[in-house]
């Protein structure tokens, strides 16, 4: 499916300093009293300032990103950027959109990085691709009470029966799916959109049908709206694709993109990674 600059942050010293009344001068041969007040006056170890920020771009793509209820950026993809970007000593700042857009942004370098993503040569172009982080599956979702009248095996035979798929642009779905987007002949069957509830409207009213997804986020769709028992999944699946973070050319270096994957294989190894995949999986 569906980049990052690095702001160097100046370190800010706290000093910790108590006043009070001015007392006589002590006599030259006393020795220096030592008092709870003078303890009180040491200050504590400055912790480590960030060395770097991360500017991410996000979607609603629950339950890998989303924002949640008390305003705050979450899911799985996000948990793990933000593991490996306190690895590496770094700050994230996320801010949200839709895909479509956040691909312009990531062109322009206005965000720096993106989750979730796949490789391709027209997107090599403008960005660099960490290390493969997670793999996901795009499944085709269609009407339950249609389930049974679509016999159809591939998506090939779907579209090629007269069948309406929804998708959302810019998203990347295997070469199945970009070798058959491609033929003008059946590219009409492709229903764009910028949301998935989009699709999932027209799957309801009929304009569209079958839709695209990822399993994970179907079903996590699915039951967030208490449609599990109108919506269905078909036998027709992309399969399983490796994922990637998408860094912005215009702002980062290559030497970053490094930095970034030895981040992500250091919260492998410490068991940092398998307990945040966990907490979505169990």
């Amino acid at each position: 499916m569906k980049s990052t600059s690095f702001l160097c942050l100046i370190p800010l010293l706290l000093f910790i300093s108590s006043c009070g009344p001015k007392t006589p001068a002590p006599d030259s041969t006393a020795q220096p009293a030592t008092t709870p007040a003078a303890a009180s006056t040491v200050a504590e170890p400055a912790k480590p300032a960030l060395s770097c920020q991360l500017k991410l771009g996000f979607e609603a793509w629950e339950p890998y990103q989303y924002t949640s209820l008390d305003n705050k950026p979450a899911g799985l993809d996000i948990e793990l950027v933000q593991a490996i970007a306190s690895q590496m000593g770094c700050e994230i700042v996320a801010q949200q959109g839709t895909w479509m857009d956040l691909i312009g942004a990531l062109k322009s370098g206005g965000v720096d990085l993106l989750l979730g993503a796949s490789v391709t040569p027209a997107r090599q172009e403008y960005a660099y691709f960490s290390d493969s982080y997670r793999q996901e599956q795009f499944v085709l979702f269609v009407r339950s009470d249609d389930v049974a009248g679509y016999p159809q095996n591939t998506l090939a035979d779907f579209v090629g029966s007269g069948k309406k798929v929804g998708i959302i642009s810019e998203y990347y779905y295997g070469a199945e799916f970009a070798d058959l987007f491609k033929q003008e002949t059946l590219k009409p069957q492709f229903v764009e959109a910028s949301l998935g509830e989009l699709n999932l409207a027209r799957l309801l009213d009929q304009d569209i049908d079958g839709m695209l997804e990822d399993s994970f986020v179907g079903h996590a769709m699915l039951r967030r709206k208490g449609l599990e028992k109108q919506i269905g999944v078909h036998s027709i699946s992309m399969g399983n694709t490796d994922v990637f973070v998408m860094f912005s050319k215009a702002t980062v270096k290559p030497e970053q993109v490094s930095a970034f994957n030895q981040a992500l294989a250091a919260i492998k190894a410490d068991g940092r990674y398998n307990a945040i995949v966990q907490r979505y999986t169990h």
